[in-house]
């Protein structure tokens, strides 16, 4: 039971940071700084590391994973791409990863 409460405390607490990270990053975006794209590629690695659990990495982001699907022809990967390349054409290509997650071809 102590390791469960401590674990919910640590999952609140990094939302809480996530929060005030995003809103920081918001601030920033705003008056023209940079320093929101950081802050959205971690909120990306975030959601890879919550979708896919142990068996992918925390430092890749969706999109990356998302590239490598569509290379192997798996449907969602290749839904994704499309989706991502009506708004940057060629975005899943660019930002595959192949030092993080599964290898590629």
């Amino acid at each position: 039971m102590k390791r469960y409460c401590a674990r919910i405390g640590l999952l609140i607490g990094s939302m809480l940071m996530a929060l005030a990270g995003n809103l920081i990053a918001l601030g920033a975006a705003i008056v023209g700084s940079n320093r929101a794209w950081p802050v959205a590629v971690a909120n990306d690695q975030a959601l890879n590391a919550a979708l896919v659990g142990r068996t992918g990495s925390e430092d890749e982001t969706v999109s990356s994973r998302a590239g490598k699907a569509a290379r192997q022809g798996k449907a969602w990967g290749c839904l994704l791409c499309r989706l991502l390349d009506k708004i940057d054409p060629g975005h899943c290509a660019r930002n595959i990863e192949r030092d993080e997650g599964e290898p590629v071809d």
